[in-house]
């Protein structure tokens, strides 16, 4: 269910992004603090989705609110996110913490041990 909510905002992200880029790179003059938007002659042969490219100072200002918003939203999600499992990533730290604590105490018990008795099979000599 997180991967599947992680993918859709991944998902929205690209396509905002892609919407904001080709709004950009789509407007035929750069833009001008005017009231009205550029009118630029647009031949018959165009689509009519390329006629309706124009934008107003205004209209690219509000899409850029908007793309700042919806970000602003996805990173408090983020970390609400987070700070709600970040309890949870504590306790498995220290769980890990001990667990290797308890495994650098076993092998070194087992160290002192094997190196406390001695071995019969050895004759003396060689144990040095």
């Amino acid at each position: 269910m997180m991967r599947e909510q992680q993918d859709q905002q991944s998902k929205l992200l690209c396509e905002l992004s892609a919407l904001a880029f080709n709004l950009i790179r789509s407007h035929p003059t750069p833009l001008s603090f005017s009231d009205r938007a550029p009118v630029v002659p647009v031949p018959p042969s165009e689509s009519p989705l390329r006629r309706s490219a124009a934008i107003t100072p205004a209209g690219f200002a509000s899409l850029l609110l908007g793309i700042s918003v919806a970000l602003m939203l996805c990173g408090s999600v983020t970390f609400f996110i987070g700070f709600m499992l970040m309890p949870w990533v504590i306790g498995l730290v220290m769980v890990l913490y001990v667990a290797g604590i308890f495994s650098s105490l076993s092998v070194m018990w087992r160290f002192v041990l094997c190196y406390a008795t001695p071995r019969k099979d050895l004759p003396e000599w060689k144990l040095l």
